[in-house]
């Protein structure tokens, strides 16, 4: 398989975020940030996990998954940062089929993910996922996109049907130059062989990424071969393929999550695969998790690194696939 280049987009200004413990509606000057908290007081414990995971879903919004991490957390590290902490991925198929028809970048955060954890001082518990402004930082779909602000606004239903009362927490952003892309790309020519055709090719290419995946630290939530079910359903046909990874390493979002629980805004990240019909390129795409180091600002030297080598490993797994 030949490769034809590597894609890494030009250098941008990221957004660091810090949280505040002050508590404020999300006013127009808090919708321009890239992660947002939703919180309220659940001293009683009567909201968990699974009554948020309900509430989404009666929202519109599909939790395909719903992971107790500290019940993985204890089993490997022996040891957990909060009382609960659980990481999900959601999607809204509606949402996915208007917007894959002008942007293959909202592949980019299918599925979304949040993270819902609780602060035994506080009594609370939290929902963090990406914003309105977060959605479209990742994927460069204009911030006044009528399909992606309509997204945005069902997960700010979704989170006030979860947390009756809640309010979302103030979030202030650093503005900072960085000098790391906000996405990593990869293209490639597959090689059809006489017979075969590109969606064939393209899951070889698949197989052997998984295979490389595990011994690394990896693991796939969900996968989501989406121009063969949600697109072909909804007469979308401009792709051969459009596969969508969700992706977690354990060792980078273990360290991350103990002062920097809203993270699970960004993991599991996603990793798209696509091809347009007419064309000869397939495009591997995945938001650059290096990127999280300042996005929350993270400063602990061996955080900072679980986190640089989680980057570079898939990094180097798609260099040595599309050379």
């Amino acid at each position: 398989m030949k490769k034809i280049s590597i894609i890494l987009t030009a250098t941008l200004l990221l957004l660091g975020v810090s949280i505040s413990s002050a508590k404020t509606p999300q006013t127009e000057t808090q919708k321009d940030k890239n992660i947002q908290i939703f919180s309220v007081d659940n001293a009683k414990g009567d909201i968990t996990a699974k009554s948020i995971e309900k509430a989404f879903n009666d929202s519109g919004l599909v939790v395909d998954v719903n992971n107790n991490m500290n019940s993985i957390f204890e089993k490997r590290y022996k040891h957990v940062h909060h009382k609960n902490y659980n990481l999900a991925i959601f999607h809204n198929d509606k949402s996915i089929v208007k917007l894959a028809k002008k942007y293959p970048t909202i592949g980019l955060i299918t599925p979304l993910s949040m993270s819902i954890y609780s602060n035994d001082a506080k009594k609370t518990i939290n929902i963090s996922t990406l914003s309105l402004a977060g959605m479209a930082r990742i994927t460069k779909i204009p911030l006044t996109d009528p399909d992606l602000i309509d997204y945005a606004k069902l997960i700010d239903t979704a989170v006030h049907k979860a947390l009756p009362n809640g309010v979302y927490l103030s979030v202030s952003h650093t503005i900072e130059t960085a000098n790391k892309p906000l996405v990593t790309e990869f293209t490639t020519e597959l090689e059809v062989e006489e017979g075969s055709t590109y969606t064939e090719a393209k899951e070889a290419l698949k197989e052997e990424f998984e295979s490389e995946l595990g011994p690394v630290g990896f693991l796939v939530p969900k996968s989501y071969k989406l121009q063969e079910t949600l697109f072909k359903e909804n007469g979308l046909t401009d792709y051969d393929f459009f596969d969508t990874y969700s992706i977690i390493r354990f060792n980078a979002i273990y360290p991350v999550s103990k002062e920097h629980p809203d993270a699970g805004a960004y993991a599991p990240f996603s990793l798209l695969i696509y091809k347009k019909k007419g064309e000869d390129t397939t495009h591997i795409i995945y938001p650059s998790i290096d990127n999280w180091i300042s996005d929350l600002d993270i400063t602990d030297k061996e955080t900072v690194k679980a986190v640089q080598e989680t980057q570079d490993k898939i990094k180097n797994i798609l260099n040595e696939l599309t050379e």
